[in-house]
């Protein structure tokens, strides 16, 4: 029997193209190399919305329930993060700020200058670094299971709050029992799933793993150092978090909501954990489509 995840590909990439999507890899620079998803019309006169993945799985692993539930009323482009996917490239940056960079990049090469913005964990917070480098760009922001910026506190005690010492051991864990950990620690109630799930998936999610490793190096700034000490973003920012999310719970949301503002409003979704799209698609298909007609 193969990698369940290879096994689904061709079914996923089936279903992309009943609802209208296609895949392209889009050549940023020399060197520089991003896969999208991307609508199969060039341009569809559809209000544009980007998503953006974590770190454990791609785009279309993270966001597949809400490119189904959306695509109908929206353009929806789905990356994939350097170093996620078949995204790669040759320059040495590992920070938010080249990922940033280079996704708008690659929007504006797809044609698309403006644009809603979905971020969860890790893509949140390269959206908002995409979005205080490119404000003309993000219209709105959608924002999941994350924070502004990794500053070396916030860094500190999110770690201690799941009991790990560094990212890379929870983030990119070597054996299967890591990854049962990962899953548990990021689920309000991880459902039962078969021990070759977990080989599988540990087996297909974790390449680039000295890339990636350096990516969250590059993630964790000293406090003194961070960019976004009073934020100030002109676009409207919907906070969109489960309830029961172990890694940065309620405190780090509240606290960022008040950093933001008056633009800025909140919504948690009961039973539901950092990976709240995924355990809780409908509900937060709801909240999410409501607040994109509306901005």
């Amino acid at each position: 029997m193969g990698n369940t995840f290879v096994i689904l590909k061709p079914i996923i990439d089936g279903l992309m193209k009943a609802v209208g999507m296609t895949s392209q890899l889009v050549e940023i620079e020399a060197g520089t190399t991003m896969h999208f998803w991307v609508p199969n019309k060039k341009l569809p006169n559809k209000p544009p919305v980007l998503f953006v993945h974590g770190f454990v799985a791609n785009g279309i692993t993270t966001w597949l329930f809400q490119i189904l539930s959306l695509t109908s009323d929206y353009a929806v482009y789905v990356p994939d993060l350097l170093f996620f996917g078949d995204s790669i490239t040759t320059r040495s940056e590992r920070s938010t700020t080249i990922q940033a960079e280079f996704l708008a990049k690659g929007m504006m090469k797809l044609g698309v200058e403006q644009f809603s913005l979905v971020g969860l964990s890790y893509g949140g917070m390269v959206g908002f670094k995409l979005a205080q480098m490119y404000p003309h760009m993000v219209e709105s922001m959608v924002m999941s299971s994350t924070i502004i910026e990794m500053t070396e506190s916030i860094s500190n005690a999110s770690l201690k709050n799941i009991g790990f010492t560094n990212w890379p051991d929870f983030l990119l864990p070597k054996t299967v029992s890591g990854v049962k950990v990962l899953l548990s620690i990021g689920s309000h109630k991880l459902p039962w799933l078969p021990q070759f799930f977990y080989n599988d998936f540990h087996e297909a999610m974790f390449s680039n793993r000295k890339e990636k490793v350096e990516l969250l190096e590059a993630l964790v700034v000293n406090d003194k150092d961070a960019t976004i000490k009073t934020p100030n973003y002109s676009q409207k920012i919907y906070i969109l978090c489960g309830d029961d999310d172990k890694i940065f719970n309620k405190t780090f949301s509240d606290d960022m909501k008040e950093k933001l503002g008056k633009n800025t409003t909140i919504q948690y979704i009961k039973n539901a954990g950092h990976l709240v799209q995924l355990e809780r698609p409908c509900t937060y298909n709801h909240y999410l489509k409501k607040f994109l007609s509306s901005s």
